[in-house]
């Protein structure tokens, strides 16, 4: 039989060594619970999973995937094409993002301000203090 790598993050492997605790009797379920800081129903839906699964189902559903949040890639180059533009280059984040939500994209500030930073384009600043 062929063993299977588990990539585990320490809160699933606290959580793995009470839940086989829980199996092997030496641990209640309420007992569970408060250890790891959930209810009991929680603890018995991951038993039911460990049992259905295996280890790896306490691994968590999302690892690996990208964020449902995640501006598409798309996007963010048609926007940084027109922060390029000549018009525009003088926009700080705050400007641009106020830009990019009237014309298609609403945005906090700091999203172009990564954006221009990671593309390399200077955000002209404007000192008035002497």
């Amino acid at each position: 039989m062929k063993e299977e790598r588990i990539a585990l993050s320490a809160k699933e492997r606290e959580r793995l060594k009470v839940l086989h605790e829980v199996e092997r009797g030496h641990l209640r379920q309420m007992d569970a619970a408060r250890r790891l800081r959930l209810n009991d129903r929680q603890v018995r839906r991951l038993l039911e999973r460990l049992h259905q699964v295996g280890d790896c189902g306490l691994v968590h559903g999302l690892r690996g995937h990208c964020s449902n949040r995640k501006i598409p890639e798309d996007l963010e180059q048609r926007s940084l094409r027109w922060l390029r533009l000549p018009a525009y280059l003088g926009f700080g984040p705050t400007v641009a993002a106020e830009h990019l939500a009237r014309h298609w994209l609403a945005v906090s500030q700091e999203t172009p301000r990564k954006w221009m930073n990671a593309a390399g384009i200077r955000i002209l600043e404007t000192r008035t203090d002497t």
